[in-house]
Formats: structure tokens, sequence, C-alpha cells
């Protein structure tokens, strides 16, 4: 019995241990937006000589967001009311 209760033990520790190294997202993805842009001046190397403005979205619409992200965080949320109570007697309150 207590040589299966210590296999036991030291499987759910190898696969506690073992959860810990799967690599994250995160991870993953370290490094992708410098590969690109190192890959994209390899594939044009003349791209700074293009003048041509880049077409997106409009600076009066740009702007507009971005005074509404901003006032966003200017508005503060109400305080949480969290009332305890057990059997007759409350507090919290």
């Amino acid at each position: 019995m207590r040589r299966i209760l210590f296999l036991f033990s030291c499987a759910v520790a190898v696969i506690i241990l073992m959860s810990g190294c799967a690599a994250s997202r995160l991870d993953a993805d370290f490094g992708t937006s410098y590969k690109l842009m190192k890959i994209n001046q390899v594939m044009n190397p003349n791209a700074e000589k293009n003048l041509e403005p880049v077409y997106g979205i409009e600076g009066t619409v740009a702007e507009i967001v971005m005074d509404n992200y901003k006032a966003g965080f200017k508005e503060k949320a109400p305080a949480a009311n969290y009332i305890f109570s057990v059997g007759d007697v409350g507090a919290g309150q």
C-alpha cells in the first residue's frame, strides 16, 4: 500500500512539474514582429524612397476614436458594494 501511494505521489509530482514546461503562446510568438520587419526590409530595401502616403483611417476619425479611448480612463467605475452576512448578523452594510 505504501509503495502504491509513493508511486502515485511521484506520478502526480512529475505531472505537476512537467505542466510548467509547456511553451506558452507568448513564447511561441516572441520575436515575430522583429522577424517580419527584417524580412520586409530584405524584400524591399528601397521602401524608404517611396514617398506615397499610406492610406488607412482618416485623421478626424482617428482623433475621435483616441478621444473616446482617453475619456474612458477619466470615468471612474463605482466602487463595488459587498455585503457579507452570517445568519442574522450582517457586516459591511
